[in-house]
């Protein structure tokens, strides 16, 4: 639980905790759009979409902060005149001291993040990433004098260094023996300068997310005792299995095709689901990729998925099903309607005092006769 006044930074520091900004891919624009993070902070929207109507429902409740998966701008702005509803939006928020910030595709690649969202709301079981990406891996290897082994690896454990998985505090340690000589200007902690030392180290070594390097090295060099620190940092081509597009789970039990569509209809309040050819009678394995997730069709069939729900299909990509899979198109704005309940349940562990809304304004631009 937090405490004392809160300023927007400390909300962003704990979303981007959840959801690091470097988890975003190259054409988004997830980060804070309008404001300023040392602002105090009165209270923030949650929504999908920073629209007008939603600047105004953060107005008439007094809040300064909306919190929005859809970033409104998402390529640079060469006028702001309020032509648009962008500009408009941009507009009426700077002049009314709000900050809009976005969560967006680093959202929907992490673990616990946008998919995993969907996959509670179906129930699903045995969950994984549908298409891990790679890359985002690092190793840290240092030497360390015995004596101090122990405090360096806990600084870094609590630096966010040795997660792998369901695990933490993973780490791994080889003896032997480091050799140095310092010159007239060093300030040796072991040994004499200008004189040989032999001392008994330990390599430890830790994978890392890439995006905590500033942290992990910083970490490593306030707790390390030596002077000169040994140290590599090598980047990995492992996969990140808990980095990545979509998710495929399993329902509990086989059920009806039929039904199942009735109730992915009912449970995500869609008015119709656009779907390919029925061709099987139940249905298991599930994939899902909130927003437009037309690219994992191919993950999603090389993984023996029964039925791909997404958003945003176009009539020609729905042939790419080749009775192989049902692709169920439940909407865009359907399929992440549920992310505003994820950004609730990240902010409300640590501010639970804090005056958080899910904004009541429909924001689907597309309706249904």
């Amino acid at each position: 639980m937090y405490h004392g006044m809160i300023k927007i930074f400390n909300i962003l520091e704990e979303l981007e905790n959840f959801a690091h900004p470097s988890l975003q891919e190259s054409y988004d624009n997830a980060q804070l759009i309008t404001g300023n993070p040392s602002w105090e902070c009165t209270g923030a929207i949650l929504c999908l979409d920073a629209i007008e109507e939603v600047i105004d429902e953060a107005i008439s409740k007094k809040c300064n902060l909306v919190i929005a998966h859809h970033p409104i701008v998402f390529s640079g702005l060469k006028s702001i005149t309020g032509k648009n509803y962008i500009e408009r939006t941009i507009i009426k928020a700077i002049k009314n001291d709000i900050a809009i910030y976005a969560a967006h595709t680093n959202l929907d690649n992490v673990i616990e993040g946008v998919n995993q969202k969907i996959a509670e709301k179906l129930s699903l079981k045995n969950c994984k990433i549908l298409a891990p990406k790679k890359g985002l891996l690092k190793k840290l290897y240092t030497y360390v004098p015995h004596n101090a082994t122990n405090i360096v690896r806990e600084r870094l454990f609590q630096a966010g260094a040795g997660n792998v998985g369901n695990y933490s505090e993973c780490s791994f340690k080889v003896s032997g023996i480091g050799t140095f000589k310092g010159n007239e200007n060093s300030n040796p902690y072991i040994g004499e300068k200008g004189q040989i030392h032999e001392e008994s180290e330990d390599k430890i070594e830790f994978l890392f997310p890439a995006y905590l390097e500033s942290k992990i090295l910083k970490t490593l060099f306030e707790v390390h005792p030596y002077e000169e620190i040994a140290y590599e940092v090598l980047t990995l081509d492992n996969i990140h299995q808990q980095i990545g597009s979509g998710m495929i789970g399993d329902l509990e039990q086989p059920i009806d095709t039929i039904e199942f569509l009735k109730q992915l209809k009912y449970i995500f309040k869609t008015p119709v689901i656009r779907h390919t050819q029925l061709i099987k009678e139940k249905v298991q394995k599930i994939a899902i990729c909130g927003g437009a997730g037309s690219f994992l069709l191919k993950d999603a069939i090389r993984q023996k998925a029964d039925v791909f729900i997404t958003g945003d299909y176009k009539y020609h990509q729905f042939f790419d099903a080749d009775n192989q899979i049902v692709i169920a198109d439940i909407g865009h704005f359907e399929s992440e309607q549920y992310t505003i309940e994820l950004f609730y349940e990240i902010l409300i562990k640590k501010f639970s005092n804090f005056a958080l809304y899910l904004t009541t304004v429909s924001t689907n631009p597309v309706k249904y006769l």
